[in-house]
């Protein structure tokens, strides 16, 4: 080629170089107009329209001003007291709840009843004997096995741990009372429950494994006061292997510098009854919706309660939450386009027998159930909104918790676990959402005779009101799809 020919290849190529370079520049202005505009379309379809903006803000007004919710938990703690599964008492406030629920003009209020397996104490006592003879402050965990007439006396064997008693050598508890001294620590979100409560599933099938008699436990809870934690050993509501018991934290620490001094042996005594079959069931109540009343938005609760205090915080009061809620919804000048379902399950605390009974008895229509929530964790203030939602609905939750923002509450994450009774709906493809309550203080109480309705601070309460009456609202009238595509669904739990 000759230098004139260079010249004018170089020229050439410099132009087509340009020019290629603008139609790329050209190109991707296109393609990010184009990109701006579909996002700027998706951010659009997950806005509240006006007139539903309006409606969950008149919603959030009215609730935290509303006394519906907490007049609920009141009388029922009152007038009904302690829940326990399976027992006369729980049988009592199905018919208190129907009632109540009747009288707030639900379009549909009913019971679906299923059976359990029935344990309840009928006395328990621990006493130190020898030289230094003293009582210790006791009670007897779900499930617990009765001791023979008169108690049984054995020798304590301590372990920091559930891993230290499972690491111990076999037979080594032969005769013996294994006793786990495992710490339980407060958090906001109540994560130390989910680490201190194994010792109450475990010690009890450990230790006979082992040739242990008994079994105590330091209480499952965060106060200093002598009044120990209660709870259920198994999620089947069955006999466990051996007599247990929770001990106080301060008898816990008495029994620690006791056998700091020496030996000591113990004279346990519990008394229970038990039977394979008693009667329970999930009281429902509804606002029916309009031209979506097929699809169903669930919020609930658990209307049984342990036995010990009048099962105000666990969860009289979670179900004074979702009735507040939902009853302000049914109070509006117009139906919501979905069905608002409100759940009260019974037997949650011996194994969440009412969330299964539900799943079964509604198996053929999960697929219409939207979303899913309950209140299952005291009345302290909501500080963050947790979803379980596909990612195409992403922007439908950010939507949500743009609207609770006023109420103090902080974004969380798309991990939502749903709580106890919801979590069977959520596994079974249900999205869900979990409203975080402020648990600091909840195990201070929880499972406890000092579970009761002076425990609720009123104004934390309708926060969680507000909270419930406006993502329930927006669910039910925005007609939005929350759900994960096969292909998200795949792997999860």
């Amino acid at each position: 080629m000759s230098q004139g020919g260079h010249v004018v290849w170089r020229l050439t190529f410099q132009r087509e170089t340009r020019r290629m370079k603008q139609v790329r520049q050209i190109a991707g202005i296109l393609v990010g107009v184009a990109v701006l505009v579909g996002a700027s379309a998706h951010a659009q379809e997950a806005e509240l329209s006006p007139d539903i903006a309006a409606t969950t803000q008149q919603l959030i007004d009215d609730a935290l001003s509303d006394e519906v919710g907490l007049q609920f938990v009141e009388d029922l703690t009152t007038e009904v007291g302690a829940r326990l599964a399976g027992s006369p008492d729980e049988a009592r406030a199905r018919v208190w709840a129907m009632n109540a629920l009747k009288e707030l003009n639900f379009d549909v209020t009913r019971v679906e009843d299923f059976t359990i397996p029935y344990w309840a104490r009928t006395h328990e006592s621990a006493r130190v004997v020898g030289p230094n003879a003293q009582d210790l402050v006791i009670t007897a965990l779900g499930g617990s096995r009765a001791t023979p007439d008169g108690g049984l006396e054995a020798e304590i064997v301590r372990f920091d741990s559930l891993s230290d008693l499972k690491a111990a050598d076999a037979a080594s508890l032969a005769g013996k009372i294994a006793f786990i001294d495992e710490h339980m620590y407060k958090t906001q979100n109540g994560a130390g429950y989910g680490l201190a409560v194994r010792k109450r599933s475990g010690c009890a099938n450990v230790a006979a494994e082992k040739g242990g008699v008994a079994c105590l436990i330091r209480s499952v809870g965060t106060q200093p006061h002598r009044m120990p934690h209660t709870g259920g050993m198994s999620r089947e509501g069955a006999l466990g292997a051996l007599p247990a018991a929770a001990l106080s934290g301060p008898d816990a620490d008495q029994l620690t510098r006791l056998l700091a001094r020496g030996p000591v042996r113990v004279n346990l005594n519990i008394g229970v009854e038990y039977a394979d079959s008693a009667p329970s069931g999930n009281v429902i109540a509804e606002v029916e919706g309009s031209d979506l009343k097929d699809e169903i938005v669930l919020i609930g609760c658990h209307l049984d309660s342990w036995d010990l205090g009048t099962g105000a915080l666990d969860d009289g009061a979670g179900c004074g939450i979702v009735v507040g809620a939902a009853k302000l919804i049914a109070d509006l000048p117009g139906k919501p386009r979905r069905t608002i379902r409100v759940v009260l399950y019974g037997s949650e605390e011996v194994g969440l027998f009412g969330a299964n009974a539900y799943a079964r008895q509604h198996g053929d229509t999960l697929d219409k159930h939207v979303l899913a929530a309950e209140s299952d964790f005291g009345a302290g203030r909501i500080w963050r909104f947790q979803t379980n939602f596909g990612d195409a609905a992403i922007p439908y939750a950010d939507a949500m918790k743009s609207a609770l923002t006023p109420l103090g509450v902080s974004e969380g994450d798309n991990a939502a676990g749903g709580g106890p009774d919801v979590g069977v709906l959520r596994r079974a493809g249900v999205p869900v959402v979990t409203p975080g309550q402020d648990g600091s203080d909840y195990f201070d109480y929880h499972h406890t005779p000092d579970d009761t309705f002076d425990k609720i601070d009123p104004e934390e309460f309708r926060q969680n009101v507000a909270v419930y009456a406006a993502f329930t609202y927006i669910a039910a009238e925005t007609g939005w799809d929350f759900r994960k595509s096969d292909a998200e669904s795949v792997g999860s739990d």
